[in-house]
């Protein structure tokens, strides 16, 4: 953020006060005088808006717009996406927040609705919802995403530098937007910010419980890639939101990388507008006939229940104790609300699961004329169902074997329902602050019941509990309270970082050209004499159109060396020592602010230290290390697995990049420094759209330049190394011909020097 600005407003003599008129303010480094009163107003109104805070929010899977959310449509579709959308409003009614973005995927598809087509949607006068593509166009379930992540950071980066200026703050939520948070804050050198809301150790651990495999949960969920992602975001987070200390001892302590002093328990906000009490006994609800049309005695209280038709919800055990207990089934009618259908038949099988047993344990208990169960609602009859539910006198169950927070026990107690709740998470804190309800066993059945007729058989306890709900909820859980504890937690955090700076390098000759070509030299360039003078040959032909740029692993003097050894012109840009260090044009002036920016966090002694004792890994010869790159030999039979490394090195709050390549070495960076970052960063100095940089690529260290809007290239050579397994990621050809040859036939399969157009003002 801008630093602070003295201002002196002065009355002075009309033949001065007229002087300082041409431009309104005389400045002096950070001191503003100003004489006419007009332009002090102006520059005041002009500061407060430098100084409010743009924060750039992530949330990259579901279906999210500003109205209408279509919540229950599926997993992906709950809880996160209404939260998103509420906070995003809240930080911009704020006068401390200039400008909220929440960004999401793009989805074209004929089977949803076109709103989720649309590149920006306004929430509100400072807050809108921005669309960004990322593979495919039609919807695709958060476990297809992983990836397409790439392309969505940077597609989002492209959208970011069109904007009038960057974000203060970067928040992700969820582990997929934490992945593109890290790569984006790193960039920009940007804080991070991130929310959770549900974690995958903490899945794997429950799924593990009922009885898959490890390698079951891995292939429908894609847990392992989600779990390093979720260690990757915390270990390089500037802040974690929780919504309750429960999720910060019992979910994230289950991280290698847990860090409770950099999380902040900021409990979620209710819309108070929307969720209220009913104005009296004889309001009417539409809604009412879609419940009564199942019910007996439509006007005993309800036993309402309202959440996604999913196992982990444990609506069956509700239904269970319901069927179980003739005393509930005469107090009270059970209203379960769970997402929406046309046909059970159609639905995805978890879903379809659920429901189909709903129904089947209605018919076992007899229960027709006691349970209602709606096929359908909007999105804007979810608080006129709470409402209905509280004129009858009826109480709210969230059964859940395991609830991250709560959200709809906040509109339930926000309507004026007394709450029953799952004893496992989020509810903890909730009832624990409102005093407006009893926590259960979700498991234990008749907990459920006498829980429940507690409070259906004592009108003065339905009372109280109902009155401390409405007081608990405006006072704790609004979302005004919620932004303003956001902003106290998040304004420290932009002091100290220093952002990229976006201009171009002065000394940079060819700032105009529109594309570049990168290669790595040991695995692509070299091995083939022939096909390395044709390559040559070609880049030379096109030197004036296109930057060339080396991205290597070797040190900057060895590079230079085989370079020379092999008549490889000197590029425009030389990466080396594995994205640690840039260089630039004939002259190769290093980048400074590159070594700056990379150093972050970075802890070369501690690292050394920490693995000093492993086996099977031994320290490369002194040519190979520097100060930001520890390298090693490696032994697979010996060593600990890179999993384990990494482990290791998060708990003891190591902030590294770990890089295994060919089987055999090791090398250990900053967080910050790979190839595929340096490469970036590059382009983003240098103003290269990534669509227009053709990348080759040999090894594990190059899989980050390739991932994401390059173009990529993978030689012969090295089809059946660490990069195979990208066989099917879109932007990547895999050549026919080995070495430079290769690059070559990736060259006239990708058309890359059709369009080449040389700058008019090539210096």
């Amino acid at each position: 953020m801008p630093p602070p600005l003295i201002v002196i407003f002065m009355t002075m003599a009309p033949l001065l006060r007229s002087l300082f008129s041409i431009a309104g303010c005389l400045s002096i480094g950070r001191v503003r005088i100003c004489t006419d009163r007009g332009d002090l107003e102006r520059l005041q109104r002009d500061r407060t808006e430098d100084l409010a805070m743009y924060i750039c929010l992530i949330s990259v899977h579901g279906l999210i717009r500003g109205h209408d959310l279509e919540l229950g449509r599926d997993a992906d579709t709950g809880g996160q996406t209404k939260y998103v959308a509420d906070l995003a409003r809240a930080l911009a009614e704020r006068e401390d927040v200039s400008q909220v973005d929440l960004v999401t995927r793009r989805v074209i598809d004929p089977n949803i609705s076109d709103d989720y087509a649309a590149p920006v949607e306004m929430l509100s006068g400072n807050a809108r919802v921005v669309r960004v593509d990322a593979g495919p166009d039609g919807y695709l379930q958060k476990e297809e995403l992983w990836d397409h992540l790439d392309s969505f950071m940077d597609n989002l980066l492209a959208w970011l530098n069109e904007q009038p200026r960057m974000p203060d703050i970067i928040h992700s939520h969820y582990a997929d937007a934490g992945y593109v948070g890290v790569r984006l804050s790193h960039l920009l050198g940007l804080p991070l910010v991130h929310t959770g809301h549900s974690l995958g150790r903490d899945k794997r651990k429950r799924l593990i419980a009922k009885g898959l495999s490890r390698k079951e949960i891995n292939l429908r969920y894609n847990i392992e890639r989600r779990i390093d992602a979720e260690e990757e975001v915390l270990a390089n987070a500037d802040l974690v939101i929780t919504s309750t200390h429960n999720e910060i001892e019992e979910q994230y302590g289950l991280y290698n990388y847990y860090q409770p002093d950099r999380m902040a328990v900021i409990p979620p906000g209710t819309d108070l507008t929307q969720f209220h009490p009913p104005n009296d006994a004889s309001e009417q609800f539409k809604f009412r006939k879609a419940i009564e049309r199942f019910l007996n005695n439509p006007n005993k209280p309800m036993i309402l229940s309202l959440s996604r038709a999913d196992e982990r919800k444990n609506i069956q055990t509700l239904v269970e104790a319901y069927g179980e207990s003739s005393q509930l089934q005469k107090a009270a009618n059970l209203v379960i609300i769970a997402g929406n259908r046309d046909d059970i038949r159609e639905m995805e099988s978890g879903p379809q699961g659920v429901m189909t047993e709903l129904l089947m344990l209605i018919d076992l208990y007899d229960l027709y004329g006691h349970v209602a169960i709606p096929k359908r609602h909007l999105a804007d009859e979810v608080s006129e169902i709470y409402r209905i539910a509280a004129q009858s006198k009826g109480v709210f169950i969230n059964p859940a074997l395991t609830e991250p927070f709560g959200l709809t026990l906040l509109e339930a107690a926000a309507s004026g329902l007394p709450l029953v709740a799952t004893e496992n998470g989020g509810p903890v804190d909730i009832i624990g602050n409102c005093k407006n309800g009893l926590l259960v066993d979700p498991l234990d059945k008749e907990a459920i019941t006498q829980s429940l007729l507690n409070i259906l058989h004592d009108n003065d306890h339905w009372t109280a509990y109902s009155r401390n709900g409405l007081v608990g909820v405006r006072k704790h859980y609004s979302w005004e309270a919620h932004a303003a504890k956001y902003m106290e937690s998040v304004l420290p955090l932009p002091a100290g970082h220093d952002k990229t700076p976006m201009q171009m390098p002065m000394h940079v000759k060819h700032r105009s050209r529109d594309r570049a070509i990168f290669t790595d030299l040991d695995q692509n360039l070299l091995g083939n004499p022939k096909g390395l003078k044709q390559f040559i040959e070609v880049v030379r032909k096109n030197r004036k159109c296109a930057t060339f740029g080396i991205a290597t692993g070797r040190r900057l003097d060895a590079a230079l060396t085989i370079l020379k050894k092999y008549g490889i012109p000197l590029p425009d840009v030389l990466i080396s020592s594995l994205g640690t260090k840039v260089h630039y044009s004939q002259e190769l002036t290093e980048d400074d602010f590159w070594s700056e920016h990379i150093d972050h966090l970075w802890q070369p002694k501690r690292v050394r230290r920490v693995l000093s004792e492993l086996p099977g890994i031994t320290p490369q010869e002194k040519k190979e290390q520097s100060f930001f790159k520890i390298a090693y030999h490696y032994d697979p039979n010996k060593a600990p697995s890179v999993d384990e490394i990494n482990t290791l090195l998060h708990k003891e709050d190591l902030t590294c990049n770990v890089i295994h390549a060919f089987g055999q070495y090791l090398d250990i960076l900053p967080s910050r420094a790979s190839k595929g970052q340096a490469l970036r960063y590059v382009a983003q100095r240098w103003e290269i759209p990534l669509e227009n940089i053709l990348v080759a690529g040999g090894s594990g260290a190059d899989e980050d330049m390739m991932r994401g809007n390059t173009l990529a290239v993978v030689v012969a050579n090295r089809h059946h190394e660490e990069l195979s397994h990208m066989v099917d990621v879109d932007r990547i050809y895999f050549a026919n011909q080995a070495h430079a040859l290769g690059i070559l036939e990736a060259i006239d399969h990708y058309d890359f020097f059709n369009t080449c157009e040389v700058p008019q003002h090539d210096e």
